[in-house]
């Protein structure tokens, strides 16, 4: 059974808006500097149950502010065939744009994808798609919904179809050059 370690009702970090983020257990990256090594063991924190998975789908409808939903961990795709169909219930019962961070990359998904269909059936049902393990070398407080400059915001269902990555473009302004924090907030 898919375990979560926390959730919270809203949230400005974990993509744009004011987002629901569900953080799950479960992560083989074991990234040097993680900013939540609790979530690597995937039967930490609590069991995601139908009735947790229906409380949470109830406070998101109950909430006119919300912009969407994040899962994070750990990594969602640590495992593929549980999280599907909690991702495929939150998304189709609130209808609200989903975001995923992974430490896998694009790439190794599709391969890993070759062998388990689940994990491309996941890249269909998510938004926006934030991949890549945290560098610690690597990290900077400039990236707006990452942790280190590696780690790319992507639309995955416009990859999957042009069958290349295609990043979300307002993340990353032509003109790199920018003179204060709020300008360079998307670089």
């Amino acid at each position: 059974m898919l375990h979560y370690l926390y959730t919270y009702p809203e949230t400005i970090v974990d993509g744009e808006g004011i987002r629901y983020s569900i953080y799950l257990a479960g992560c083989s990256h074991r990234c040097k500097g993680c900013h939540n090594p609790e979530s690597w063991n995937p039967k930490a924190g609590k069991p995601l149950t139908q009735e947790v998975l229906e409380q949470i789908v109830q406070e998101i409808n109950a909430n006119p502010l919300l912009d969407g939903v994040t899962f994070s961990g750990g990594d969602p795709f640590y495992n593929p065939e549980e999280f599907l169909p909690v991702l495929k219930e939150v998304s189709q019962r609130t209808g609200m744009n989903i975001w995923c961070y992974t430490g896998f990359t694009y790439e190794n998904l599709l391969k890993l994808g070759e062998a388990n269909p689940k994990i491309i059936e996941l890249l269909k049902q998510i938004d926006v798609l934030v991949d890549g393990p945290f560098i610690l070398d690597k990290k900077s407080y400039d990236c707006v919904f990452r942790g280190s400059t590696n780690q790319r915001i992507i639309d995955p269902k416009e990859s999957l179809k042009k069958k290349k990555v295609c990043l979300v473009e307002k993340y990353y302004p032509k003109d790199k050059k920018k003179n204060n924090k709020r300008e360079r907030m998307y670089i």
